[in-house]
């Protein structure tokens, strides 16, 4: 179930993705502004992972994902909801739509926290499969859905799923309360502590945030360049990106596999 859920809830942020070149003259928006509906929505997810994700260690986790699902229900429905004109409105949605969707960040060390030690590995590998298989579909299943019934239904439908997801957290999340005492304050003051005791964390945000930017580029091109120079229906290039797909079959296998020393490896 959780795996289900990072899944959707990280798909909120690629659904706009293939389908700017049908948003931004819908809504009024040049193709350069168009550009800003992809950055914000990923801005709002990094301003969400900074300032709203380190509340989990405060608060009772159950409350604060049901509620943090909620407003990524409510952002998509109002992206829905953009009549003509109302681009700039729409690119505010994008960056609530982004910040929202951090709730996934919250799922996954609250799934880690319940499983039992011997199964973590496992567990934690099985909804990283799970957020993955969410990010990887999620392009296809928009091109899909706005080629045959225009790109707002993908937002209807997206905040549909949001609605159906709160009540299904509701029923079946337990309560969680963190042991963590310290002040909101204190948590982020911490965080700049840790990235200068820990090189090796440093380096690795480094490269994620490369192979992140990377990926998002990527994606966020080929659709135009599909559409544009190659004459691809919204249907077609959901089949293109739906060989992205095969990316998610080895990931939960690193939860499972004993890791090998590598303690002394060079960085």
């Amino acid at each position: 179930m959780l795996a289900f859920c990072c899944g959707a809830i990280v798909a909120n942020l690629y659904y706009a993705q293939p389908l700017i070149g049908l948003i931004a003259p819908d809504l009024g928006l040049s193709p350069k502004t168009a550009s800003l509906i992809v950055s914000l929505t990923q801005a709002g997810y990094a301003v969400g992972l900074l300032l709203l994700v380190p509340l989990a260690d405060i608060f009772e986790n159950r409350r604060l994902v049901i509620a943090t699902v909620l407003l990524a229900c409510v952002g998509l429905a109002l992206a829905s909801s953009s009549g003509q004109g109302q681009g700039q409105i729409f690119l505010g949605y994008a960056l609530l739509i982004g910040f929202s969707s951090v709730a996934v960040q919250m799922l996954i060390p609250l799934a880690a926290n319940l499983a039992p030690e011997s199964q973590r590995g496992r567990v934690v590998g099985n909804i990283m499969g799970g957020l993955l298989l969410g990010i990887l579909l999620a392009r296809p299943a928009a091109s899909l859905i706005a080629d045959h019934f225009g790109w707002r239904m993908v937002f209807v439908v997206a905040a549909a799923l949001m609605g159906a997801m709160v009540v299904l957290l509701a029923l079946t999340l337990p309560r969680r309360v963190p042991e963590h005492k310290a002040s909101y304050p204190a948590l982020m003051a911490s965080l700049v502590g840790m990235l200068r005791r820990y090189p090796t964390l440093r380096q690795r945000a480094l490269y994620q945030a490369l192979m992140f930017g990377a990926f998002s580029l990527y994606w966020t091109a080929v659709p135009l360049a599909l559409a544009d120079e190659h004459g691809l229906t919204q249907s077609q290039i959901a089949v293109f990106a739906l060989i992205g797909a095969m990316g998610r079959l080895p990931h939960p296998w690193p939860g499972v596999w004993p890791m090998p020393d590598m303690r002394g490896w060079p960085l």
